[in-house]
């Protein structure tokens, strides 16, 4: 009987341990820096990466802001001084915009002894130039947006290769703490590099969306500009 009673005292015993350690305080959380450093030379890859994405959306982004400033009464006052035979004026008025559209207006108002298809060919040309400029550096984030996941996994395989590496020379020692840092390198490098990839592909999309916005900008103006001329060169 004391037999029995011993042991359902020990039971008891095992039981609140055991509660105990259900409901104490989780230990701290994991520090992200030290997961990226178990992360191994690939997260520097990715680090690089990410810092000129930012980079590259930011000057971007001031660029593109730039751009999307439209003066609404800019293709009015450069009517006014072309029904006024001043394209000195006009021509003093784009350079001091300072704007794709202005620059492309400048070419227009620069061959404007051309025929009306010539202008239209020269200032077309103007403005395919003004939106390669703005889409500088958008090739090299989207190659950001594709090559991080796949630099990720690398780090994945790499990390795995290690882990197994150390387990098939560990013989009959294996110890879980041999396989730990293969396994953390392997786990935060994928996280790594999607979320480096997924932030670049949103960045890229934002901008495209921008410059396609100013390229339908620089096109309507291209067509009012054509019909000043049109209604120019029918007066003269």
């Amino acid at each position: 009987m004391k037999l029995l009673f011993a042991q359902v005292v020990e039971a008891a015993t095992v039981a609140q341990d055991s509660i105990m350690a259900l409901t104490e305080p989780a230990a701290e959380g994991v520090n992200v820096w030290e997961l990226a450093v178990k992360g191994g030379w690939i997260m520097l890859v990715l680090a690089l990466l990410s810092v000129v994405g930012v980079y590259i959306f930011v000057e971007r982004f001031t660029t593109l802001r730039k751009a999307m400033k439209l003066n609404p009464l800019f293709l009015e006052r450069v009517r006014d001084n072309i029904k006024d035979n001043d394209v000195k004026s006009a021509m003093n008025y784009c350079h001091n915009e300072d704007t794709p559209m202005a620059r492309v207006i400048e070419r227009g108002l620069k061959n404007l002894n051309l025929s009306a298809p010539a202008i239209r060919e020269s200032i077309d040309n103007r403005a395919n130039m003004e939106v390669a400029a703005l889409e500088k550096g958008l090739p090299i984030l989207s190659t950001i947006a594709a090559v991080a996941p796949m630099i990720g996994f690398l780090g994945t395989v790499t990390g795995m290769v290690q882990a197994f590496w150390q387990m098939a020379n560990a013989g009959n020692n294996i110890d879980v703490s041999l396989l730990s840092g293969g396994i953390y390198e392997a786990m935060v490098t994928t996280v790594g590099g999607l979320i480096v990839g997924i932030v670049a592909i949103f960045a890229y999309n934002f901008l495209v969306i921008r410059v396609d916005k100013v390229q339908n900008d620089l096109e309507n103006g291209i067509i009012s500009f054509m019909e000043i001329i049109h209604e120019k060169k029918e007066n003269i």
